[in-house]
């Protein structure tokens, strides 16, 4: 019996927030027969990946001793984390450089363009990997850039640094610090009193303060937010480039 367990299925993506969670015992998933047999036969592991990635129906399972959410809010696909379940399927079948390339740097094999990388996973998900694409990766990106404006102007007026500035640089983006905006999220999951986050419950918090941020301000402050946290995301895939050439031999 698989260790898969389903709880709802990604073809919609659609939010179901009062739902339960039914757990129902599935044989192997058709996308890892997929995966296996293409890769077999002969077809370069990242396009029989992605194509898997298409062809994957959950939104969220168990797997092993781990919970796996791939869809935020119903909306916002993280297609990286899926990627990574199905390369636990791969042993021995993908190159290990390669593999890690692509689960800690996003990086796949080759050269890609995104009309084929959409043609693979489909318009659905690449639609709903673009809102994970913004609403997590470049929001973290953005929160960066705004902390790191504050502590610099900080440091121009010869104050002192501190956590502090964090909450200040919240305020700027979503008018509240974020230790309140914290607790208000896990008063809304039911987890009040809580001190930390899980990974996903701070993926699904980041994600939440990207919305937050979106219905606050008019459309031009957003988009000149997001434009800074792009920026900051480049130069941080930058960096990241930089650093692994120098490893290189």
């Amino acid at each position: 019996m698989s260790r898969a367990r389903n709880k709802a299925t990604l073809e919609e993506v659609q939010p179901d927030p009062s739902g339960p969670f039914v757990e129902l015992a599935l044989s192997e998933p058709e996308a890892v027969i997929h995966l296996k047999d293409a890769i077999r036969s002969g077809k370069e592991w990242h396009l029989a990946l992605l194509e898997a990635v298409g062809i994957w129906t959950l939104t969220e399972e168990h797997y092993g001793d781990r919970h796996y959410q791939y869809v935020i809010h119903g909306e916002a696909f993280d297609w990286v984390l899926l990627a990574e379940r199905l390369c636990c399927e791969l042993d021995g079948l993908v190159p290990v450089e390669e593999k890690e390339r692509l689960l800690f740097h996003g990086v796949l094999p080759g050269d890609m363009d995104q009309k084929q990388f959409r043609d693979l996973i489909g318009a659905n998900k690449h639609g709903a990997y673009l809102n994970y694409w913004y609403g997590v990766v470049v929001e973290e990106a953005l929160q960066l850039a705004v902390e790191e404006e504050v502590r610099k102007q900080h440091r121009a007026r010869s104050m002192p640094d501190s956590e502090e500035l964090v909450e200040e640089a919240f305020v700027r983006l979503y008018q509240d610090t974020r230790t309140n905006l914290a607790q208000e999220y896990l008063r809304a999951i039911g987890a009040a009193g809580r001190k930390s986050m899980t990974l996903t419950q701070l993926t699904e918090f980041t994600y939440r303060l990207f919305k937050r941020r979106v219905n606050l301000w008019d459309p031009a402050r957003v988009a000149s937010d997001t434009r800074k946290g792009l920026n900051r995301l480049r130069r941080l895939q930058a960096g990241d480039r930089s650093l692994r050439s120098q490893a290189e031999p």
